[in-house]
């Protein structure tokens, strides 16, 4: 960890990362002796905060005891939900931050794609379960859903899921990815909506 640190301290030209993660919790360390490394990088001033990605509760409470977390990343969408279930108590009651990657389901929710759209020629979408001819079909209808429901408020489908989620809770921060600098700009716009509770049920 600690080269790995260096290195990417060298190729950033800085001399602090702001935001460690740990992509993937290596079963093979104990996360104690992870976070004990971290928390000394970070008393030689090499690193600022500490992050987790797609780690459990109680991995997640065994690091933050050695070294404070300040956030933890994992895939979070209207579509995948499982953060809400198994570690958002966990978040709130230790005040850490919550990174939602893919907030549109790997684009599925951001009303582009339809059940033709090729997915199988250089793109890793074509290989997951979600995506796939049936599943895609059937997925599609809650983006149907989702656009009905946009029109009425001046709303795209990307717009509401992103309200959707910063409405939950205060901690999540969206990290949506683009190619297109229109969809980026779209994407933005979404704080310009607030969907009241009854919106977001």
């Amino acid at each position: 960890m600690r080269k790995v640190v260096e290195q990417s301290l060298k190729r950033l030209k800085s001399d602090r990362i702001d935001l460690l993660y740990q992509h993937r919790v290596d079963k093979n360390v104990p996360i104690e002796d992870v976070a004990g490394t971290v928390r000394d990088l970070i008393k030689e001033g090499k690193v600022l905060h500490f992050g987790l990605s797609a780690a459990k509760a109680e991995t997640i409470r065994r690091a933050h005891a050695v070294c404070p977390i300040t956030a933890v990343q994992s895939e979070y969408s209207f579509m995948t939900r499982l953060p809400e279930e198994f570690i958002f108590s966990t978040l709130q009651e230790l005040e850490i931050g919550f990174v939602a990657y893919s907030p549109l389901c790997r684009g599925l929710l951001g009303g582009t794609l339809t059940e033709y759209s090729d997915l199988n020629t250089n793109d890793i979408r074509g290989a997951w379960p979600r995506f796939q001819a049936g599943a895609i079909r059937q997925n599609l209808r809650i983006v149907e859903v989702l656009n009905e429901f946009g029109k009425t408020r001046g709303m795209t489908s990307s717009q509401i899921c992103l309200s959707w989620m910063l409405s939950k809770y205060p901690f999540i921060v969206p990290l949506p990815g683009t190619t297109k600098l229109s969809h980026l700009e779209e994407d933005f716009r979404a704080t310009d909506f607030t969907l009241t509770p009854a919106d977001c049920q």
